[in-house]
């Protein structure tokens, strides 16, 4: 890995890592869904700064071209949030449907009781 390489890939892991923090920072990302995001972009940074452990790591996977594995590393990481993701979606719209079924029979049973209130109101 050429030295402009290697600067390249600490700056965009550390970009990457500071964009994480803000947005936890802000309070625009939650704790939760970072923790992934920092692993990342610390194992990233890793090996962008130890060049012996990308290289090695590299020869150990067959690889010829040492930041291809910080490439691949990525794509992984992309598919892996992906899924956490998905299942997370799929987790709350699973929620969201309960909620709106207990609203419609929540409603259903205020409609039959403000019905019924005018009869028992009625004066005799």
């Amino acid at each position: 890995m050429t030295p402009g390489v290697q600067i390249a890939a600490i700056v965009v892991s550390a970009a990457l890592l500071a964009i994480v923090l803000e947005l936890v920072r802000r309070r625009v990302l939650t704790e939760e869904y970072s923790f992934l995001w920092i692993v990342f972009s610390l194992a990233l940074l890793g090996l962008s700064i130890w060049r012996n452990i990308l290289h090695a790591m590299a020869r150990w996977l067959g690889i010829f071209y040492p930041p291809a594995l910080l490439l691949l590393l990525l794509i992984f990481f992309v598919f892996v949030a992906s899924l956490y993701f998905s299942v997370v979606i799929s987790r709350q719209r699973a929620q969201i449907e309960r909620l709106i079924e207990d609203q419609a029979i929540l409603a259903a049973e205020l409609r039959e009781v403000r019905q019924e209130a005018p009869k028992d109101a009625a004066p005799g």
